[in-house]
């Protein structure tokens, strides 16, 4: 599996998870969103690129926490389109998942 393919112009960044699982969900979410910096970065673009991202989360009640990170992170002009789905399990003690679509620079 490949974390990050370009192809045609657009870059597709598979599942991603934190590493440090002792954090709660805004935490877990600050490290992937961290991740995507570099992944876009490498791939020849950034998050003012987006175009989709997919959330998976394991408790849709506490949304807002991933909202916050997400907000600080990312401003209102350049929001993806995005859909968050609740999920059953993600494994361990992982809350959150997320995917990314984005164009190249």
């Amino acid at each position: 599996m490949h974390r990050v393919v370009v192809n045609n112009g657009f870059v597709f960044v598979g599942g991603t998870v934190a590493d440090d699982m002792s954090v709660g969900l805004e935490g877990q979410t600050e490290q992937i969103l961290a991740k995507f910096d570099e992944y876009l970065k490498v791939a020849g673009t950034d998050k003012t690129r987006l175009l989709s991202a997919t959330i998976f989360l394991t408790d849709l009640s506490r949304k807002s926490e991933m909202d916050q990170a997400w907000k600080r992170w990312l401003s209102p002009e350049h929001f993806p389109a995005r859909a968050t789905v609740g999920v059953a399990d993600l494994g361990e003690d992982t809350l959150i998942e997320i995917t990314l679509t984005a164009a190249v620079n």
